[in-house]
């Protein structure tokens, strides 16, 4: 019993002398834990940022400014009004927003009592389907609330009943038609003006009716706008960035443990008994998963034209998506192969800290979901940047000075990330 103490003992000394192992057994789980569970949290009420939209208000009536209102007082919303709707849908095209909503010109002036909707337009941005359901039925719920302003103030109503008898004798509508509009809404008209005194509306003891077998009643229309081409990118065109960045990551990390590896059993000394200095010799690592980088990035997009017929809208804007994002990863290959001594802790920090960034940068969750200070934090995350870029290229149809920014900082990342390591990397063997 006493080896087996012994044993055991042995074993915990050396999970604490590792510090990686050791971080990564109990402190890592509780950091993935407190994520997903801030997220979930604002997924479920938690108090969430709100999803982005633009508003663009183009009737200017007191009707559409009052429903403008509404979605600004909605809580899963943060609301950014715009007068330009071509500059806001250039904006959600590009990833800036998630969506746009314009009231056009005619939404105070629609007569629900002769069949006219209130038309709004919707755009949301192509990649974000899980809050293009959302953000549908929250704006068709504020439409219908308005609808019930309308019933339950009767001045309102009246007003436009009222309009709707004077626009009757112009209408396109034949004699009989016209006599049935007028004696119905001037019907409506007497009960508007008797239904107050007689507390017919707002009463806490109003009872609820249900039509049954009537003509259909829809009195919101929502025109949805295909941001990118007739049919909207193709799914695949969405996903793919996703794929390849996820099979980049896994290239960094496996050259960053190679380097540990290498290190640790004494290859690389050997390697600088040859008349090169250490610095070839990093840069040599680095090539290697460059190059490999570039390879999974094109198979991948060979097979995403050649396969699912997905065709580039810029290919030259691709390829310095491409290689921007391999300089960016090779960076942070050098980076992560100076933060564990051991294979398994490089192994561990490596992983974790892809994990960390995809998390952030929205490779695993929609950042529409997540807090405001994550969305903030989602701005350091080179995930978040590469995958813009790759879409900026494939389907977002982004121009040069489009690409310029998430090009740049990954530029910037990738040359940052392989000087700092470069200098601290210990050559040490463990």
């Amino acid at each position: 019993m006493r080896e087996i103490w012994a044993l055991a003992t042995k074993d915990l000394r050396l999970l604490v002398r590792d510090k990686g192992g050791l971080f990564f057994t109990f402190f890592f789980p509780i950091l993935y834990a407190v994520f997903f569970g801030t997220i979930f949290a604002s997924m479920s009420g938690g108090g969430g940022s709100g999803t982005k939209i633009i508003v663009i208000d183009e009737d200017r009536s007191e009707a559409s400014a009052s429903f403008a209102a509404s979605l600004e007082a909605e809580s899963q919303f943060i609301v950014t009004p715009m007068e330009d709707r071509a500059a806001a849908q250039e904006i959600v095209r590009k990833g800036g927003q998630t969506a746009f909503v314009v009231i056009p010109e005619g939404f105070g002036d629609a007569s629900i009592f002769q069949g006219e909707p209130m038309e709004l337009v919707l755009g949301v941005d192509p990649s974000k389907a899980a809050e293009a359901g959302l953000i549908q039925g929250l704006v068709t719920a504020k439409a219908y609330e308005r609808l019930q302003d309308l019933f339950l103030d009767p001045d309102i109503a009246r007003d436009m009943a009222q309009d709707s008898i004077a626009s009757i004798d112009d209408s396109d509508l034949n004699p009989a038609q016209k006599l049935i509009f007028k004696t119905f809404l001037n019907s409506l008209d007497t009960f508007l003006v008797q239904a107050p005194e007689a507390g017919v509306f707002g009463g806490d003891d109003a009872a609820d009716s249900e039509g049954d077998g009537g003509p259909a009643f829809n009195p919101v229309s929502i025109q949805s706008v295909e941001l990118v081409g007739d049919e909207g990118p193709s799914p695949y065109a969405i996903a793919f960035p996703q794929g390849i960045i996820w099979g980049i990551m896994g290239c960094a990390a496996g050259f960053g443990i190679s380097l540990v590896t290498e290190r640790n059993r004494g290859t690389l000394t050997r390697l600088r008994t040859a008349p090169m200095g250490r610095s070839r010799v990093l840069l040599g690592k680095g090539l290697a998963c460059f190059l490999t980088t570039v390879g999974v990035s094109t198979v991948l997009l060979v097979l995403l034209t050649a396969v699912f017929g997905v065709t580039p809208s810029s290919v030259p804007l691709l390829l310095v998506a491409v290689l921007s994002v391999a300089v960016c990863f090779v960076g942070i290959m050098m980076l992560l192969s100076t933060l564990g001594r051991t294979e398994a802790a490089a192994g561990g920090i490596g992983w974790a800290a892809m994990i960390v960034m995809a998390m952030l940068g929205g490779g695993m969750m929609p950042l529409a979901f997540m807090k405001g200070w994550m969305i903030t934090l989602s701005h350091l995350s080179p995930v978040k940047w590469s995958i813009l870029a790759m879409e900026g290229a494939i389907w977002r149809d982004f121009g040069p000075a489009d690409m310029l920014l998430p090009c740049l900082v990954l530029m910037t990342v990738g040359i940052a990330g392989f000087v700092v390591g470069s200098k601290m990397f210990d050559w040490t063997e463990h």
